[in-house]
């Protein structure tokens, strides 16, 4: 059991938390009520997590200062909606923490849990700062509850403290209801305070080596089913989200402008860099508020009024049905095309991820989309696109299969003039029928079933 929280570990953590969110994302998505009814909170945060996990892949690993630096810069970059840019702030502020006890002058390549106890209190610092308005009964809330959980820890251990803190967060989510009026009405507690335990136990797992349950105890059961639509929603129609080239000080200027345009403001970042989420009805006034202050870039404009009303506009004009298919190499990415499928890309040494996958279900421009992973390692993170797809009014569904040998069975089958229940069934029975071999180059030394194998050896 490690009592300090090292390179290893934090990775370690890093990796959890993934899995971790994604497998709570459904029921995170179903207890979305707060600030907007639109089922994504979970969704968010898994796809803020994937692109921070994604950018500590090239730091060295044995480099803490520089992981914790990476996550928190990959989240910043790719937050997406409210409860993303939040979690973004949460893991600066660790970072800031954690990479100054890395850089002091007695600096250790390791954190203790008093280093551990002090990021958990920034974390939430930052997160309240960054909200224009804090509302108690939030994620805001659950990480305050965390980082006083291991304050009042007696042990200094890290295992210790980490407990402490998942434990009092628990106990603060569970007391969400009765602080925010919205969440008691549904009989939900908030879906950005249970990701945040999500994490805070992968943190416990990864420490201590025992997973803890996922339900919480006496986890309220909706009474109302947010992805029904949001019928009586009354806020702003618009989430807009964008990332901000700024000086510093050009950016109170604008949070006061954004911040009487809307609300749900949150801006995160620093040093020049930023990402403002903010609910609106005059997106246009954003984006002049925006360019007053800097340079604006990656806009993201979602209409949150009657959300599945714009997400059926214009989808009589869209294709009926497509496959979407990941292809390693040229010549496989060519005879798929020519038989009309969309291409993802799979890069040797790097799998697509779910925001890539998500953009080529988007560039289909189909009603209805089959996704081919052609790798068993990518299917959950096809499975979280197909997700989001479905959030966004497309029908999806995901093609289980291990190669893409098994892909170009599954397309051969395939019938758009079907039902795609059906299409669905007969793809995924040739796929799993399909027996195939590879020949490659190792990549490194490694143990096979035929002995060791060195770099530039012929596998089969």
């Amino acid at each position: 059991m490690p009592e300090s929280l090292d390179a290893g570990a934090f990775r370690g953590w890093v990796g959890h938390g993934l899995e971790a969110l994604g497998r709570a994302r459904e029921e995170i998505d179903a207890l979305n009520v707060f600030p907007v009814p639109d089922g994504d909170t979970g969704t968010n945060l898994y796809l803020t997590f994937e692109a921070a996990a994604e950018n500590v892949e090239p730091v060295a690993a044995g480099d803490l200062q520089a992981t914790v630096a990476a996550l928190a810069r990959g989240a910043l970059l790719g937050a997406r909606g409210n409860s993303g840019v939040i979690l973004s702030q949460l893991l600066r502020g660790m970072s800031e923490v954690l990479g100054r006890v890395m850089a002091g002058p007695e600096g250790t390549a390791a954190a203790d849990g008093d280093a551990v106890t002090e990021a958990f209190e920034r974390a939430a610092e930052l997160a309240y700062a960054a909200v224009d308005r804090p509302a108690e009964g939030t994620v805001l809330t659950v990480a305050r509850a965390a980082a006083e959980g291991a304050r009042a820890s007696l042990s200094r251990r890290l295992s210790d403290v980490v407990v402490a803190a998942a434990d009092s967060a628990r106990t603060a989510l569970e007391h969400t209801p009765e602080q925010l009026e919205v969440l008691r009405r549904a009989g939900v507690v908030d879906a950005g305070g249970r990701g945040l335990v999500v994490l805070l136990d992968a943190m416990v797992e990864t420490i201590t080596g025992v997973r803890r349950p996922i339900v919480v105890t006496r986890l309220p059961r909706p009474r109302v089913d947010p992805s029904a639509g949001m019928s009586g929603y009354g806020g702003p129609a618009y989430e807009v989200m964008f990332l901000l080239d700024a000086a510093d000080d050009a950016v109170p200027p604008m949070k006061s402008v954004l911040s009487g345009l809307g609300d749900s403001l949150v801006v995160v970042g620093g040093d020049g860099l930023w990402n403002v989420h903010v609910h609106v009805d005059d997106a246009g006034a954003v984006v002049e508020a925006a360019m007053a202050a800097g340079r604006p870039y990656r806009f993201r404009i979602t209409y949150l009024e009657q959300a599945e009303q714009l997400r059926s506009t214009g989808r009589g004009e869209l294709a009926a049905r497509a496959l979407v298919m990941v292809a390693h190499g040229p010549g496989i990415a060519a005879l798929l095309e020519a038989n009309g499928a969309t291409i993802v890309a799979a890069e040797p040494k790097r799998r697509p991820s779910t925001a890539e996958l998500l953009e080529g279900i988007r560039r289909s421009a189909a009603r209805e989309v089959l996704i081919l992973p052609s790798d068993r390692d990518i299917t959950p993170v096809a499975e979280a696109a197909a997700a989001e797809a479905r959030d966004e009014g497309l029908r999806a569904a995901v093609i289980p299969n291990r190669s893409v040998v098994q892909s170009l069975a599954a397309a051969a089958v395939h019938e758009p003039g079907r039902r795609f229940d059906e299409d669905v069934v007969a793809m995924t029975r040739a796929a799993g029928a399909t027996r195939y071999g590879a020949v490659t180059f190792a990549s490194k030394e490694a143990f096979t079933s035929a002995g060791v194998c060195h770099v530039g050896d012929g596998l089969g």
